[in-house]
Parts: C-alpha cells; structure tokens; sequence
C-alpha cells in the first residue's frame, strides 16, 4: 500500500508503532492539530548508507571547535516540539498529537531517542528517530542556528557506528539530505535491509511484539556506546568531544 489512511486516536500505542515500523511502515497526518493519522509505504525511501556520509570542510570545521554542545536524550520533548513547529520552509507538519504522543512512550521504553545541539543554554537544533533492531528509523530535524541539525546528523552517524547500528532510514529524499550523502533505494530493496537489521540483531518481528523478541534472546544496536567512548577521556591529542568523533568516523569510514 501506498498512503492507507485510518483514525489513530483510539488505536495508536507503542505495539502497533513498533510493528508498523518494522514493516516498513509509517505514520503521518496532514496537519499538527489533525485528529486522523495515516500509515504510509512509500515506492522508495532514503536512507544514508553510514560510511557515505558528505562531511564539508567547513562543517567538519564546526563539529571540532564544539561550536554546539551535543547531548543524546535529555531533551526528547522538546525536539519533538520543534520539530512540529512551524519553520521558515514549512508552515504545517506532518507531526500531530497523537504521533507526539507515540513516541514520548516509546522514549520512556527505551526505543525513541534524541540528539540535541545546544549553544549559550538554548536548544538550537536536533533530531529524533526510533531504533529497532540495527536500524535507526530518523524521523525529523529541526535547526535554529546555521549548521546546527547537520551537526547532530554527525552524532548520530557516530552514534550508530558506535553501537553496531547498520541502517539509518531518512524516509524522504530532500536536497538537503542528498548533499549530506543520502540516497534513494526501491522499498523492496529498504525491506531487505530492515529485515536484515532485525533478523540478525531483532529487537522487533514483523508480527511479533518487542516484548516477545527481546525474551528471545534479539540483541540491537547499542544506544549508549558513544557515551562510553566519550567518558574513557581523549587520548592520542583528542581534547574535545568534537575532535574525537570527527577521528571515530575516520576511523570507521
């Protein structure tokens, strides 16, 4: 199916999102204060293939000077918030209530996360996504300050790298997303890949609860690697978090 459309008000709880999403399936609506919610498939989807990731001179420039401090997880909410907000390119979102809803249960499980960017206290970019299996599902990015979004795209690719993840799903191909390294592949294709990263790695079967295939033994990526790379301190000359993840994806690319 393409664009299925069914009222989520009553029905939408963390099961149904994470059996969706292991399907290749995901929820939209029309507008921030829309009541229905819609599951979509689309013919193809973006993904960033992990090692392909477009670092520019200048952005690179600004992920070793730590122009942003970067955090994972204590903000959730409020990159949820701005990334239904209103922006300069958009005037509605595809981010309604219930959606918001969904993943703030799925957070507090341990499946959505967050990268924030923060500048003089202020929150000025970031992103968020669910994680299943190896797969990281990326569902949106906010920025309010130049740069700020692309550099909580470097954490995360890190991030993944890190932990053992091997599929980032962007969703959409954007211009933006293109020059940052990411591509379009046939959903079939997508599919192969998923099934791949929760087969091996699964935290959740295509018909199966999360529940059921973490008392099964399915190991996943690892959230919280990079944190413990960062804690062991920068040796080799590394004395920022910014050099040091700039010389992880050297490392590893």
């Amino acid at each position: 199916m393409a664009h299925a459309r069914l009222c989520l008000r009553d029905m939408i709880d963390t099961d149904l999102m994470l059996r969706a999403y292991a399907n290749g399936i995901f929820p939209m609506s029309d507008t921030r204060d829309d009541a229905e919610t819609y599951w979509v498939e689309p013919p193809t989807r973006a993904i960033l293939p992990l090692e392909r990731l477009h670092i520019s001179k200048s952005l690179a420039k600004t992920v070793r000077q730590d122009r942003f401090a970067v955090t994972s997880d204590t903000a959730f909410a409020e990159v949820i918030q701005l990334c239904a907000a209103p922006a300069g390119d958009r005037a509605e979102t595809w981010i309604n209530h219930e959606i918001e809803e969904a993943f703030l249960a799925l957070h507090e499980k341990g499946y959505a996360h967050s990268v924030e960017c923060w500048q003089d206290g202020d929150l000025v970019g970031g992103l968020y996504g669910l994680a299943i299996g190896r797969a990281f599902c990326g569902e949106s990015m906010f920025s309010r300050r130049n740069d700020a979004s692309k550099v909580a795209l470097v954490w995360l690719v890190t991030r993944m790298v890190a932990g053992g993840f091997t599929l980032l799903d962007c969703q959409f191909l954007t211009g933006h997303l293109a020059r940052l390294g990411v591509i379009e592949i046939p959903q079939n294709r997508y599919l192969a890949l998923l099934a791949d990263a929760l087969e091996q790695r699964g935290q959740v079967s295509a018909t199966g609860s999360a529940s059921a295939a973490s008392s099964a033994g399915a190991s996943s990526g690892d959230w919280g690697a990079l944190d413990g790379v960062l804690d062991g301190g920068f040796a080799g000359g590394f004395s920022s978090p910014g050099k040091r993840i700039m010389q992880l994806l050297t490392q590893t690319s």
